[in-house]
């Protein structure tokens, strides 16, 4: 048995078809980069998330980095995010030269607290970033009145969340403004590193698109110190043909992740995840909670499941920002769950055999089989 926790093979093989005679046409044109198969993918992804712009970029990193330096943070700033969230959100913050301020958690979703938001606030507060961890939707809505109150943005870190949707308004516009990678195992995945920033405001889309090229609009024209981060064609393509197939796709996660719970509502010792009210989720991972995780997750990766952890340790935590001083007791709900989460292989090709027999690998592991 081997099942992966992600398969990026029968992906490419669904869309092989289609980009593969448009990947050679840009090869051919050699027009590498910006051009139209970017352009009609930005408008594209602005149609489906509701927004009025969007602007590509290298990475989801850098996605982060622009939209926060849109917003107006700078060096010294601080920028609230949740410790559990992937250490790319704190970087952006960094190579900005600002502050991450990790705040806990809900215990039931693993999403930021808006009490915990609103008790971290300080006068040096830039930024709030409520990441869309595993393919949910953060509470944008009960984090509106505490921004609002302080003045300060919100940006939205919608890199596991492509398609996810809160009372009915998608991920990627809830905020000011939005960053989300493509990078190839989110569920709307390019050909390598890519990411993209959203928002509804023409200014904000101005600025990212501006800092994204070097600062500058007109050729040698620099306006400001910015960084090289743009979306090449070729994902664009890839891009493209996936966003057609998006919905399909999340709706087949869906399924799985329904199956999962069905599958292990008789297993005391596994705790599965459960969707907000008001979340209509996509699975982007499938993150499981229970004891004696190591020997859990080792036992499944023997048995051929391509079982996996995110992420095992809050980022405030890492050695990157023992700087900060941080210690173990700041996100206590996170950093408990750390210890306990796992995460079970889910994909839109996942199938009823493959579940079963991940099923059947962790009653086994967990003493229940």
């Amino acid at each position: 048995m081997n099942i992966p926790l992600v398969d990026l093979r029968a992906q490419a093989a669904e869309i092989a078809g289609e980009v593969e005679p448009q990947i050679l046409e840009v090869l051919r044109s050699a027009h590498y980069i910006g051009g139209p198969h970017v352009a009609a993918f930005e408008k594209e992804f602005s149609e489906y998330v509701g927004v009025a712009h969007t602007v590509g970029v290298a990475n989801g990193t850098d996605a982060v980095e622009l939209a926060l330096r849109a917003v107006g943070v700078v060096a010294g700033t601080e920028v609230i995010m949740p410790a559990n969230t992937f250490i790319a959100t704190a970087e952006a913050a960094s190579r900005i030269g600002a502050i991450p301020v990790p705040v806990d958690v809900d215990p039931d979703h693993l999403l930021i607290s808006p009490e915990a938001v609103a008790a971290a606030i300080t006068d040096k507060t830039r930024a709030i970033v409520p990441v869309h961890l595993f393919g949910q939707t953060a509470p944008v809505e009960a984090l509106e009145p505490i921004a609002s109150a302080a003045g300060i943005p919100i940006v939205e870190d919608g890199a596991q969340s492509q398609g996810a949707t809160r009372n009915g308004r998608a991920a990627g516009g809830l905020g000011l403004v939005a960053a989300t990678s493509f990078y190839p195992g989110k569920n709307l995945g390019a050909s390598g590193d890519a990411g993209a920033v959203t928002t509804d405001d023409p200014s904000v889309a101005e600025r990212v698109r501006l800092v994204a090229n070097h600062g500058s609009a007109a050729r040698y024209v620099h306006d400001a110190v910015g960084i090289n981060s743009r979306l090449d064609a070729i994902h664009a393509v890839t891009l493209r043909a996936k966003l057609a197939r998006l919905s399909d796709w999340n709706r087949r996660r869906q399924d799985a992740a329904n199956r999962y719970a069905e599958l292990l509502m008789d297993v005391p010792k596994v705790t599965v995840p459960r969707s907000m009210p008001g979340n209509r989720d996509v699975w982007h991972l499938y993150v499981i909670r229970v004891p004696e995780r190591d020997r859990i997750l080792a036992e499944l990766n023997a048995a051929g499941v391509g079982a996996a952890v995110h992420y095992p340790d809050p980022w405030h935590l890492a050695p990157a920002y023992a700087q900060l001083g941080y210690r173990p007791g700041c996100a206590p709900v996170a950093e408990r769950a750390a210890g306990e989460i796992l995460s079970l292989p889910i994909y839109p090709h996942l199938t009823d055999e493959q579940q079963l027999a991940v099923v059947r690998a962790l009653r086994t592991a967990v003493g229940d089989g």
